[in-house]
């Protein structure tokens, strides 16, 4: 049996906040990769993938992943997006990217810039294949 993502009702209209505040994200994430603040840019790296999720899920379904835990923007997404269109390197990259989650914000773990540069490649990755939902 497949647990139910909890979710909230969007009107569709509302994808391009998320795709905003995804740019947002992820511009800032450069910035700060650029001034070497490498925590800072991680999370914001991880918070844009997390938003183009959004973004995806509310144009394709009107709904948005409401629960506390990240890994289920990826249960929702596959079951929105059609199964042609599902790319499993793209998903290992949304993964891998909310794996970093929590040990980026919370264990007190310096992440350096060889860090970020595995960070940034998947999120690269998600971030190109969610484009092609959202421009």
């Amino acid at each position: 049996m497949v647990k139910k993502v909890p979710s909230k009702i969007y009107d569709t209209a509302k994808y391009k906040g998320f795709v905003k505040v995804a740019l947002n994200f992820s511009e800032a994430a450069d910035l700060a990769f650029e001034f070497d603040y490498f925590n800072v840019s991680g999370i914001l790296y991880i918070h844009s993938a997390i938003a183009y999720s959004d973004a995806i899920t509310i144009r394709l379904s009107g709904k948005k992943c409401s629960g506390d835990n990240h890994y289920e923007v990826i249960q929702l997404l596959e079951t929105v997006v059609p199964k042609t269109r599902i790319d499993n390197k793209a998903f290992n990259s949304l993964r891998s990217l909310i794996d970093h989650k929590n040990l980026i914000s919370y264990t007190g773990d310096i992440y350096y810039k060889k860090d970020l540069e595995k960070i940034r490649k998947a999120f690269k990755r998600f971030r190109e294949w969610a484009e092609h939902f959202l421009m």
